[in-house]
């Protein structure tokens, strides 16, 4: 065998042995089926884990946002009667009797006039309040006509952004915020003999009394 033969043979054997390496290496590091299925399963229980969590810190969020929102409002409605002598009260339209947060049939659990806070009557209600307590009975967020009782932030009016005839005052999660004085009118009606003010908490088009037991209110 001549040198270069020697030569070529060793090279041939050297390439071989490392081609032979790399394709080992490969088919070592690659991941089988099983073993994407599990890292995708991993990656989707951890992402659900992740979503479920931010969604529970938002809804708690909004609920202790509310709570604070309707402390504000009743301080305000406090401050109002100061000044008037009653608290907020639509005596010429009624308005604000029309929605009871308990009529007069409570057993088994609380009935109140909706438990639907897309019913009209809620939007008509808390716009009363905010026309009364905000000095600006016309709602379009620029003639203040009244004194002003209650700084509303542009987050807590429909519609939202800062524009726009005010319609209602909005809750966290969107919805109108529930304002009564039926027990003023009618003595079964109402939880408090002065006004209630509540948020359905997101449970809007409820029908079943369990619903109000999850509402953040002034009672």
């Amino acid at each position: 065998m001549t040198n270069d033969e020697c030569c070529r043979g060793v090279c041939a054997k050297r390439l071989r042995d490392g081609l032979g390496a790399r394709r080992s290496q490969r088919g070592y590091n690659a991941f089988t089926l099983i073993e994407l299925i599990v890292v995708v399963g991993v990656i989707i229980i951890l992402t659900g884990l992740v979503l479920s969590t931010v969604g529970y810190a938002r809804k708690k969020g909004a609920r202790a946002r509310a709570e604070t929102e309707i402390a504000a409002m009743s301080a305000a409605c406090e401050g109002y009667k100061a000044d008037n002598g009653i608290y907020p009260r639509d005596t010429t339209n009624n308005t604000t009797d029309n929605l009871a947060a308990l009529t007069a049939s409570p057993t088994p659990d609380p009935r109140p006039t909706s438990y639907d806070s897309n019913d009209s009557r809620y939007a008509a209600t808390s716009f009363y309040l905010y026309a009364q307590l905000s000095g600006n009975p016309s709602g379009d967020r620029s003639t203040y006509t009244q004194r002003s009782y209650f700084q509303f932030k542009p987050s807590m009016l429909s519609p939202p952004g800062g524009t726009g005839t005010v319609t209602a005052i909005r809750d966290p999660f969107g919805n109108s915020y529930g304002y009564s004085t039926a027990q003023q009118a009618n003595s079964s009606y109402g939880f408090n003999p002065t006004f209630d003010l509540w948020s359905t908490a997101g449970t809007s088009n409820a029908t079943d009394a369990a619903y109000e037991r999850a509402w953040l209110k002034n009672w």
